[in-house]
């Protein structure tokens, strides 16, 4: 009874090994065949530490050497054509291409756009479908991993992401048209790589369709019909596997669908075991995702058995425990972490170690003895009394929030007025999202201080040659407004956690974001304050260096609350109203200290919102709340920025003018400017630097290139609204591609500044204004 399964597990490695051998291939260090070869270590690396974990049922399929959705795109033959090698066959570089706009193999061009995976902080590449695309299974890599951990001797469970998942998160690659209407051929596809598999003697695989989360019309639920009905004529057992949120809204849908199991995400889901038992019939298996697979903490397994019990007792072996959705997640192992304090690290649960929890609870279900699961789950009872959990001023300074502390002290149309008088800046002015290339140096000074081996005042010395030296390239290509380049930061939310009460760090919590690209979240275990300023000696020392204007840059507490590993013992929207009051604080300071620009980042305020319409409002509510709050309280002639980027924000608009920003600065280079229609629509009222090149690729604009892009976006937004800049920050790109992607940017805005004068100047005549 209750056979343990995985939806699938971390890919980067337990110490990022497949980042750094991809990075390596990339600049021509690795040959294609030693990368293939590390790929393949990893792969029975990882297999081994979730079998040895206690997972019976392995999945293959989740391995990508960018990300899945691409992986599928690859295998339905979804190549955009200025990525395709005519006389090559689809390969590893193909997928480079599309992802990042180059391969070692050739093709400079423009990288598919990016955006975020539901509502977590993976990204995946968009995929390009044509109105007359034609689909075939061009990517076999899935095959070969089933041969490889099959020839181990693992049990496989192939994963796919289905048919009507990928149809709804890709798009149309130029005009538009309905997407569905390709689901039958890409339904012959997938039929080939069921068969296929069947082949191979798979008895299992796993159709993951997310969107079952979401709010469907009633045609993608037909699709869905359509979909499981041709799937299931291919001779093999069909296991759906819905997560992320409660699918309770399709319950008749999925009782109708012709497979042989069904997953259930019950950490997010508004129904009980035995509701689901009820729904799925006897001869089908009913998975249970009751360990979460999203965040860090330990598992109260006793409240676990509870919840699932009874359901163990009627199924038998038509009972699966899993946890609630792929551990892609999850960093990997929490047995490398040699730091963290004794009662933090008792509290945790990383992949490795949820594949234990399973396993914990399995033998309890068996025995019907709760002993080992008591004991287990002790920790998470402390916890949850700890007084060092608990901070009674935060708590207080919170309850004390009102109206007011949201509240700019005057509207954007007099703050702006005031701040063009201040600030006097040109028309389309330049500047960078805030940081610039992360060199080995700037790294190396980071280990060593963290080592002991580079004390305090050294370091200080060497982040302040780093900071001279990106103020005087700003300087020399003129520039606008500057930043200091954030060379003292490893990350842009683990740097201010870092210095946060009620923070807490690793040292290889790695997960992946997208591509080669990892982060390190901060696990939030504690009421949250600013005991200390955290940027202002940085920041002053930089604007001392020129008479130009430096922007102070800081992280936003929703982005900060999202893209951290959250306590769950207490609700979002309190937590990012303590972290606001803590960024607020840093706010007030620069300003005192004499920085009159100052960038919020809050890139992640699309992705926290929930998958449920009506739960949007709500949300929106106390997210923009939480901005304002670290916002408010300066001066009208401050100026405040934000940045977001990948993300939708035709569906928020109204929400995102309500943060009331002076100035929002937007990815929308991968998007040809398509995302700012939104803003157009709306008539967003307040400033936007539309983001004028793709910092995630190495490829450099061409000035021509810039200026089509900034005339698009002067057709939609008036030009003295809007300012020029990168789409996210360089922390990833080398000096050479930056110096010279800056200058082009430089040179286009100097450009059509020059010609929206002289066209403003005529109006004016014609007006008798001059």
């Amino acid at each position: 009874m209750a056979l343990i399964h995985n939806l699938g597990f971390p890919r980067i490695g337990k110490r990022r090994e497949l980042k750094f051998a991809i990075e390596a291939y990339w600049e021509g260090k690795l040959s294609q065949q030693a990368l293939l070869a590390k790929g393949y270590e990893i792969r029975k690396e990882n297999w081994a530490l979730q079998a040895h974990s206690g997972i019976e049922l392995l999945p293959v399929g989740d391995f990508a050497w960018y990300d899945h959705v691409l992986n599928t795109a690859l295998m339905l033959d979804v190549i955009p054509k200025r990525h395709r090698q005519e006389t090559k066959d689809v390969d590893i570089d193909t997928l480079f291409r599309i992802g990042r706009g180059r391969a070692p193999s050739g093709c400079a061009c423009t990288a598919s756009e990016m955006t975020k995976w539901f509502n977590t902080n993976y990204h995946y590449i968009v995929p390009e479908l044509e109105e007359h695309q034609r689909f075939s299974n061009a990517w076999t890599e899935l095959f070969e991993h089933v041969r490889e951990a099959q020839a181990q001797g693992y049990q496989v469970k192939p994963v796919l992401l289905g048919p009507v998942t990928f149809l709804y998160l890709a798009k149309c690659a130029n005009t538009e048209f309905d997407k569905l209407k390709h689901l039958d051929a890409i339904l012959v596809t997938y039929q080939s790589v069921l068969s296929k598999l069947t082949e191979q003697g798979v008895e299992w695989v796993q159709i993951d369709e997310p969107i079952l989360a979401l709010e469907l019309s009633e045609e993608y639920r037909q699709a869905l019909k359509n979909s499981f009905n041709a799937l299931s004529e291919v001779n093999i057992k069909l296991l759906l596997a819905t997560y992320f949120d409660s699918v309770s809204a399709y319950f008749e849908d999925i009782r109708s669908y012709p497979v042989q199991g069904v997953h259930f995400d019950l950490v997010n889901s508004d129904v009980d075991a035995n509701e689901l038992h009820a729904l799925i019939r006897e001869d089908q298996v009913l998975s249970l995702g009751v360990i979460n697979g999203r965040n860090v903490w330990r598992a109260d397994l006793e409240e676990v058995y509870e919840q699932v019990a009874e359901v163990a007792r009627k199924r038998g072996d038509n009972l699966w425990i899993a946890p609630s959705c792929s551990l892609l997640h999850s960093p990997v192992d929490l047995d490398q972490e040699e730091t963290l304090s004794e009662d933090i690290k008792s509290w945790l649960a990383f992949a490795k170690q949820k594949g234990q929890e399973l396993a914990l609870l399995k033998e309890a279900l068996l025995s019907e003895d709760k002993t080992a699961l008591k004991a287990y789950s002790s920790p998470v009872k402390a916890r949850a009394t700890s007084n060092a959990v608990n901070n009674v001023d935060v708590q207080a300074r919170v309850a004390a929030l009102t109206v007011d502390d949201g509240r700019r002290l005057s509207p954007f149309e007099q703050r702006i007025v005031k701040q063009k008088m201040h600030l006097r800046l040109p028309l389309l002015p330049t500047t960078t999202i805030g940081s610039f290339p992360q060199t080995l140096a700037i790294r190396q000074a980071r280990r060593d201080l963290k080592a002991g081996r580079l004390d305090e005042s050294e370091y200080r010395i060497q982040m302040e040659a780093e900071i001279r030296y990106v103020v005087e390239e700003q300087e020399a290509l003129d520039i606008d407004v500057l930043v200091h380049g954030e060379a003292e930061r490893n990350d842009m939310v683990e740097y201010f956690g870092e210095q946060l009460d009620g923070f807490a760090f690793t040292q290889f919590g790695w997960v992946q974001s997208y591509g080669s690209r990892c982060v390190k979240p901060p696990i939030i275990w504690g009421d949250v304050s600013r005991p200390n300023p955290m940027t202002i000696g940085w920041t002053t020392y930089a604007q001392s260096l020129t008479a130009k204007k430096m922007k102070g840059m800081l992280t936003g507490p929703v982005t900060i609350l999202f893209w951290s590993f959250v306590r769950d013992d207490l609700d979002k929207a309190t937590i990012a109203k303590q972290i606001g009051l803590a960024i607020r604080d840093e706010v007030l300071d620069l300003e005192k200290a004499g920085i009159d620009i100052i960038q919020i980042d809050e890139p992640a305020f699309r992705e926290g919102m929930p998958l449920k319409r009506k739960q949007w409002s709500h949300y929106l509510d106390w997210a923009a709340y939480a901005f304002r709050v670290s916002a408010s309280g300066v001066k009208d002639q401050t100026q405040i920025h934000t940045h977001m980027c990948y993300a939708e924000f035709n569906d928020i608009i109204e929400a995102i003018a309500d943060m009331d920003a002076d100035v929002i600065t937007i990815e929308t280079s991968r998007s040809n400017m398509e995302l700012l229609s939104a803003f157009e629509s709306f008539d967003y009222p307040n400033d936007i630097g539309p983001g004028v090149y793709d910092i995630h690729s190495p490829n450099i604009p061409e000035v021509e290139w810039i200026k089509s892009l900034m005339n698009k976006a002067a057709q939609k937004i008036p030009v003295e609204r809007l300012w020029v800049n990168p789409d996210c920050g360089l922390k990833t790109r080398a000096w050479h591609e930056t110096r010279e992607a800056l200058r082009n940017m430089v040179s286009a805005a100097e450009g059509i500044a020059r010609g929206a004068s002289v066209l403003s100047l005529v109006s004016k005549a014609q007006k008798g204004i001059v």
